[in-house]
């Protein structure tokens, strides 16, 4: 079965022995140990695996083939008898299978399809230490078949660096079974690059140095394909020697291109192999004995901040460059060139942050949904999901009507997550299909998931602009299946023939590229913006969004931002699609509602009432409402006189002098409603509100009587007292009514002349305080002469030298002698002098 010995068949008796008594177990085999091929292959011959298949998870498709077919290989058959693969876009599996190597969702789909597995016997999670979104996923399901469902179900976790304590609690206490190596001496050069030197421009001089250097296969890790065609071009113009070639490998090449990256030259050439981090871990390429690191990977990440995923390029971690300096050391003594300096290898993360700490949650969130679950708490996680992300998630799936209000899914949700892409893309062809714009929206899709820019034709922010270039050249290169290229125009017209037969739809080609602009606003509803002014616009989610550049983009009312970088205090809008607003309310009426606002027009000077059509926080449209509502208009006039004040009232006399005697009694008496400005706007509800129906402008407020509304604020009873406590008019001797001024609370006065009050012995008082009424005495001419509180003071002293003083200014006046006896005159003399 094997002619090699690997390390890992030293300790393949005590797996074996492990797994006959117990159900979950973790294994740390350092690189080269062999586990990925030698494991599954050896539980074959065990009894619990008759008639049981052994589903390993592998977290790269290219890895997921290459293990099917070294242990394919190994029992001398072809990949798709006992040992067969079903990644995305290709499978090669037949009844007789008995292990099968997985990626990319497909256990997910598995579980979800049938949660009791039924058939299978083993789940191998293979290098679980790059925490793939879907191994936790995946790990999370399997712990909850396996302890509701399924006892018998073995659970197997492996990785080459991962810390094995937390994954063993996860797994209830599994024993650690722990495997070396088998590795070669690695040499390790640091070559930080000069300040400023592009980046293709210092890989290529590390790539020109190893040849010189070492005798092997160098392998070139770059963070993505616009790197990779970068560096091809500066190796090219420096000029390679005649017995080296230049290989692709990511994940964008189709398998025959992989194989032939991988495989040894035909022709006996130095391969010079410049892929991503596709090729980082559980894959030996034969040959390689150098490794060129320009440090750097490519990574989706989720912004908490704004909810929107965005592409990233970031430093590779300390772990993830001793992964890739292992490549170098597999088959022989190796040299790994490092393009950043011991200092900044220190300064690197530990480890990556596993990609459910950071990424878009969206489609976790629906695979929860579909297997019952609101609440990630319920399953066991070795990082529980964010909470910020899950809500993200599920207000995005309900937008696309996957989840209901109580976050169950939804038919149509069940339908996007079979389909095993992005919601955001599997809602978009759903959609697409049923407006017959099928074939249109698998090639959207097709180019949506394309993470690099070599397809996007320039960088045209119009999306519509390059869907036209993108139908144009696929219609002018057929690009079928002996297509082989590795452009990334085959790239997206393979995804979108293998999306087509997934969708089942036939292809329609020239496609109409006027269908993008809904078919967009089906994949990304929450980027539905609206332009506040030219360039910039809001969200659906209220979050702003400017064009940094010059584009007739930036002057449409209406648009779909399809991606967006959040990062600064604005975000970005790279690309869009312009979005007819009829088109809009026609396909999303469901999720549109009608929105009615009252308002106060201060320059007007009244109300204004308006009826919106909204999608969110966006309004797309807005008329004047005939109709608003009564409380809401209420509403909106309260408001406006506590901003304005409570001169937009009409303060008669009258009404001034009621509020005025108000707040004397309830200055001296606490059981009384206060009524200074202050109280007043603080109780409009109370005492304004009740009395303004049918009350639209300032016209209309003048003619309120505000007096009239304060008395309401007050009881029968307390009415009755402050006519007797807080008269309005005080009758003196002289028989004249005298308004009484109860502008200050503490001191109410009047002002009377002199001669009305002669006979007027004692100072009347107001109120239950007896509060002494304040008397302003005039001369005949009506200007004052004397301020008091105590009249029978004021006849016993004052009065006589003031009369001196008058008596001579005005001697046809009575000034009498003795003022407590006197007659009171409102005349020049009373009538008993005349």
């Amino acid at each position: 079965m094997k002619s090699e010995q690997l390390p890992i068949d030293q300790i393949l008796p005590t797996l074996l022995h492990h797994f006959r008594d117990n159900t979950s177990g973790v294994l740390i085999a350092e690189p080269g140990a062999g586990k990925t091929t030698r494991v599954p292959l050896a539980f074959l011959t065990e009894t619990w695996s008759k008639g049981h298949k052994i589903i390993m998870l592998e977290p790269r498709r290219l890895a997921a083939r290459s293990a099917a077919a070294f242990m394919a290989n190994a029992l001398g058959e072809a990949v798709g008898a006992r040992i067969g693969y079903r990644v995305r876009a290709d499978s090669r599996v037949s009844p007789e299978t008995v292990i099968e190597v997985v990626t990319e969702g497909v256990l997910t789909r598995m579980l979800q399809e049938d949660p009791e597995l039924t058939g299978v016997g083993m789940i191998i999670f293979d290098e679980f230490h790059e925490r793939n979104l879907h191994g936790d996923l995946g790990l999370a399901l399997a712990l909850e078949c396996q302890s509701v469902l399924r006892e018998d179900l073995r659970l197997l976790v492996m990785s080459a660096t991962m810390e094995a304590e937390p994954v063993s609690r996860l797994l209830g206490g599994a024993e650690i079974i722990t495997c070396s190596g088998r590795s070669y001496p690695v040499e390790t050069f640091y070559m930080p690059p000069p300040s400023g030197q592009a980046l293709e421009v210092s890989v290529a001089a590390a790539i020109i140095r190893s040849l010189h250097e070492t005798s092997g296969d160098i392998l070139v890790f770059l963070p993505g394909m616009k790197e990779i065609e970068r560096t091809g071009r500066a190796l090219r113009s420096a000029g390679l020697p005649e017995h080296a070639v230049v290989r692709q490998l990511h994940s964008r090449l189709r398998q025959p291109e992989q194989e032939l990256a991988v495989a040894p030259d035909a022709a006996g050439r130095r391969k010079i192999i410049l892929s991503t981090s596709i090729s980082e871990t559980s894959l030996t390429i034969p040959g390689v004995t150098a490794v060129v690191d320009s440090g750097w990977m490519r990574t989706e990440e989720y912004s908490r901040r704004t909810g929107l995923p965005q592409l990233v390029t970031r430093r590779v971690s300390r772990a993830s460059a001793d992964q890739r300096q292992g490549r170098a050391g597999r088959v022989q003594a190796g040299a790994c060139y490092r393009l950043w300096s011991p200092e900044e290898h220190a300064a690197l993360q530990i480890h990556t942050p596993a990609e459910i700490l950071r990424s878009d949650l969206s489609s976790l969130t629906l695979e929860l949904a579909v297997w019952g679950i609101q609440d990630p708490a319920e399953l066991h996680w070795l990082d529980e999901p964010p909470s910020a992300s899950m809500d993200a998630g599920r207000e995005l799936l309900s937008l696309l009507q996957a989840v209901d209000a109580a976050g169950k899914v939804t038919p149509h949700g069940r339908s996007l997550a079979k389909l095993g892409l992005h919601p955001r893309l599997a809602h978009m062809l759903i959609k697409g299909k049923e407006l017959g714009q099928g074939s249109l929206a698998c090639l959207l899709a097709a180019f949506l998931q394309e993470k690099e820019s070599g397809a996007d034709t320039g960088g045209n922010p119009d999306l519509a602009v390059r869907i036209e270039r993108l139908i144009d050249q696929l219609s002018r290169d057929t690009a079928d299946s002996s297509h082989n290229d590795g452009t990334p125009w085959s790239g997206i017209s393979r995804e979108m023939r293998r999306l087509m037969s997934k969708l089942n739809v036939k292809p329609v080609l020239p496609m109409d590229a006027d269908g993008s602009s809904l078919l967009l606003a089906f994949a990304y509803p929450d980027r539905i913006a609206v332009q506040r002014e030219q360039g910039h616009f809001v969200l659906r989610s209220g979050r702003g969004a400017v064009f940094r550049g010059d584009t007739p983009l930036a002057r449409l009312p209406l648009i779909t931002a399809a991606v967006v970088d959040d990062r600064g205090t604005t975000a970005t809008i790279q690309a869009a699609a312009s979005l007819e607003l009829h088109v809009l309310e026609r396909h999303f009426k469901e999720q549109l509602y009608m929105k009615k606002s009252v308002n106060w027009h201060e320059e007007a000077g009244r109300i204004k009432a308006v009826q919106a059509v909204m999608l969110g926080h966006l309004k797309l449209s807005e008329r004047m409402d005939p109709h608003p509502d009564e409380a809401a208009v209420i509403q909106a006039v309260v408001g406006a006189v506590r901003r304005e004040g409570l001169g937009l009232l009409s303060w008669s006399t009258q009404s001034l002098q009621w509020k005025q005697r108000m707040q004397f009694m309830s200055s001296h008496n606490p059981d009384w409603p206060s009524v200074d400005d202050e109280a007043l706007r603080d109780t409009l509800e109370e005492w304004l509100a009740p009395y303004l129906s049918g009350v639209r402008s300032r016209q209309d407020l003048k003619k309120l009587k505000a007096g009239e509304l304060l008395a309401h604020k007050l009881s029968w009873d307390q009415r009755q007292k402050l006519e007797e406590w807080a008269p309005t008019h005080i009758q003196v001797p002289s028989g004249s009514r005298i308004p009484i001024q109860y502008e200050d609370p503490a001191a109410p006065y009047v002002e009377v002349r002199l001669q009305e009050v002669f006979g007027l012995q004692q100072t009347p008082r107001l109120g239950a305080s007896r509060t002494p009424l304040t008397f302003h005495l005039l001369s005949p001419a009506r200007r004052p002469v004397q301020i008091t509180k105590d009249l029978e003071s004021f006849w016993q002293h004052a009065y006589f030298d003031i009369k001196k003083d008058l008596k001579g200014r005005y001697p046809k006046h009575y000034w009498p002698e003795n003022p407590f006896e006197a007659e009171a005159t409102n005349k020049v003399k009373p009538r008993t002098s005349r």
